[in-house]
């Protein structure tokens, strides 16, 4: 079935364009609660009489509101009960997920893109992204007439106070109890986003002083020139406060990149090798997964150290599919999704951000001393607009561009080209050893996609 609403992080738009509009949610509450409840049903979870619930969480945007009560009453209208945690970060909603014992677990979020941008992602029973098979369920009863319970059947609502204490709680459980945090100056950049009001209490109450930025949202200000997507900021401030290190998370919180002291930045695979060099000497570690954007240099890093890689498909529930494939337990994108699955079944930013200082606590190391032995090839991404139903793939001027800079790179690189799972961009990505050389690839490739595009 070809999907026509769920992209690779749930559903995605603009706000008040379709499908982000509350009549849409609405009804995609009721699908999704009539297909929780026939699964619930199949798989002995649920039972008549009996209310299957959910738990909806959102980021700080102002539409978060509007999209939530619509949610709500669409759940409600096909007997499912439902929790509401508020503002909370997306890895934390999969955690209360599980630790609830829920049907499912639902994010109104978009990540980290600008404010006037929203989406509904789900999880499953288990805390993990819903499956593939269960979405396409959901969008077949989309296509159905909306329809509702009998009064005695309908759903309840109730608000969960105590969601972002357990969820702190689970964060510093993650980070081993013989380390703490004492005597690290740490800014923790929130983003304006969902994590405002809980990291930056995670990493104080382990015992660093912290700075907290971006964390004053307004609804109109998540990931405006802060957050993972806007690392310049951080830099700033780590240098300003003089801090030991800063991180940064994006909107939702399950992305995390990371400067040290000296104002240099840490991008997801260089944070992954810190975890995976802890690992393997703890306890041998078969293998890492990245994505087709994985840099060449942390592949050759970790092949040093005898740890495995494979690449997935960009996104991290395609990373997770092939984690879980292969039975590893670490992987994650150059973006700052990383995923430690023997701590949590999603990316989580802020348990990210503890594994790598536990492994900094370990040596008695700095972020630079980590990455000592990992040499990052040059890597150069532009983002080129076009518009729908535009077919990069058949013309002739981008395939004859990148076919040039493919025997230019001589096999010491790579060209990569593909169509972003949430906006309309042709992302284009060369990587190679000569840094003008890579510059200049790109370039010429991207000039080709916008004369084609005519963007």
């Amino acid at each position: 079935m070809a999907r026509q609403y769920f992209g690779t992080d749930g559903v995605r738009g603009r706000v008040g364009r379709f499908p982000i509009t509350p009549d849409f949610a609405l009804r995609l509450g009721f699908a999704a609660g009539e297909t929780l409840v026939a699964h619930g049903r199949a798989q002995g979870h649920a039972h008549d009489g009996e209310r299957p619930a959910v738990l909806i969480g959102k980021d700080t945007r102002i539409s978060g509101y509007m999209l939530e009560a619509a949610l709500e009453a669409g759940f409600a209208a096909a007997g499912v009960d439902v929790m509401l945690c508020g503002p909370l970060p997306t890895p934390a909603v999969a955690y209360l997920t599980r630790a609830l014992r829920l049907a499912a677990g639902v994010v109104i979020s978009a990540s980290h893109n600008p404010y006037d941008d929203n989406g509904i992602k789900f999880f499953a029973a288990g805390g993990y992204k819903l499956p593939d098979a269960i979405e396409e369920e959901i969008e077949a009863r989309l296509a159905e007439p909306m329809g509702c319970r009998p009064s005695a059947e309908l759903g309840k609502a109730r608000r969960i106070d105590d969601a972002a204490g357990r969820y702190i709680e689970f964060c510093k459980s993650t980070f081993p109890n013989e380390f703490d945090l004492r005597g690290l100056r740490l800014v923790v950049d929130c983003a304006h986003g969902a994590a405002y009001h809980v990291a930056p209490k995670v990493f104080h109450e382990l015992g660093a002083e912290v700075i907290a930025v971006g964390a004053a949202p307004d609804g109109l200000n998540i990931n405006a020139g802060v957050g993972a997507t806007a690392p310049t900021h951080l830099q700033e401030q780590v240098l300003q406060h003089r801090a030991d290190l800063g991180l940064a998370l994006d909107g939702d919180a399950d992305r995390l990149l990371m400067v040290d002291g000296g104002g240099r930045l840490f991008d997801g695979d260089e944070l992954l090798y810190v975890i995976a060099r802890r690992q393997q000497a703890e306890k041998g570690l078969a293998g890492v997964v990245g994505t087709l954007m994985s840099n060449l240099g942390f592949e050759q890093a970790l092949g040093r150290l005898g740890i495995g890689f494979a690449r997935a498909k960009v996104g991290d529930r395609y990373v997770l599919e092939l984690m879980q494939e292969k039975g590893w337990p670490l992987g994650g994108e150059n973006s700052g999704h990383i995923i430690c699955l023997d701590r949590h079944t999603t990316g989580d930013g802020t348990v990210a951000a503890l594994q790598v200082l536990a492994a900094l606590r370990e040596r008695g190391e700095t972020l630079a001393q980590a990455c000592a032995d990992l040499t990052m090839f040059p890597q150069q991404l532009i983002n080129v607009k076009f518009a729908a139903g535009f077919d990069w793939q058949a013309d002739a001027g981008i395939r004859a561009a990148t076919a040039q800079a493919e025997r230019l790179l001589a096999g010491r690189g790579r060209v990569l080209l593909r169509p972003s799972g949430t906006e309309p961009l042709l992302r284009v990505m060369v990587e190679g050893e000569d840094a003008a050389l890579v510059a200049a690839q790109a370039e010429a490739i991207a000039s080709a996609v916008r004369a084609a595009a005519g963007t």
